[in-house]
């Protein structure tokens, strides 16, 4: 109740455009690619946050800047592309290892997160972290009911509610992810700088890497670490 108005009117656009729009298409991408994947394309987050303090805030971006995008680009598409096998009459040539439709989620979800976190630095200013998240989050539940009326979710919800082992995943994972992760990464925004703030947590698409092979049974190769890794230090290079 004492936030102010410019307080409520950025944190509340940066809860629709970092929850709704982010959050949803994210959620998607996982459905479709795997977390693993989805997390690497959210590498590309700063490159939209820079992007975003360049036209919002007027920040003027460096040419290591630009070359970090190049590399960070560079990671992605190590991961993402793979070489095809050629015939008598065609050559080699790369295609897309994971569906388009993931890709493109996922990009709109980094562009969310991106946008999204410079939108919360200039809303938030010294105002309260956690308070700045409950009127993210309160955006970002209003804004859901809208879009479960406009496409006739609600009556999903029972069923969901019934399967207490996805309830019990999405709690823990709601006290990870909203609670925690979004209040600590407003912290962290709020006492250094959002490019130090980002690197730090675009180190996800490494960390992820363990539990995906542990927990996930998934099969990582060398070339799909290697992309990891080299996004992850396009995004170092992109706040030196």
């Amino acid at each position: 109740m004492d936030a102010s108005l410019h307080n409520i009117t950025w944190l509340a656009l940066s809860g629709v455009i970092g929850f709704i729009i982010g959050d949803f298409a994210l959620f998607k991408a996982f459905t479709i690619t795997g977390a693993r994947v989805a997390m690497l394309m959210m590498t590309l987050a700063p490159v939209f946050a820079a992007l975003a303090a360049w036209i919002i805030l007027g920040e003027v971006m460096s040419v290591i800047s630009l070359a970090a995008m190049f590399i960070t680009l560079a990671g992605i598409a190590l991961v993402i592309f793979t070489r095809t096998a050629g015939s008598v009459t065609t050559k080699r040539s790369y295609a897309i290892s994971y569906p388009v439709r993931g890709i493109i989620l996922g990009i709109i979800a980094a562009a969310g997160q991106g946008v999204g976190l410079v939108l919360s630095k200039y809303g938030m200013q010294d105002y309260d972290s956690f308070s700045s998240s409950q009127i993210r989050v309160i955006t970002g539940f209003i804004g859901f009911g809208i879009l479960f009326f406009m496409l006739g979710k609600f009556k999903e919800l029972p069923a969901s509610f019934r399967d207490r082992k996805a309830m019990k995943w999405l709690v823990v994972g709601s006290i990870f992810g909203p609670f925690l992760g979004v209040s600590f990464s407003l912290i962290a925004v709020q006492n250094t700088s959002a490019g130090i703030a980002q690197t730090i947590m675009s180190l996800v698409p490494v960390l992820i890497i363990p539990p995906a092979v542990m927990i996930n049974k998934e099969k990582v190769s060398v070339r799909e670490i290697a992309g990891a890794v080299i996004a992850v230090a396009g995004v170092a290079l992109f706040f030196i």
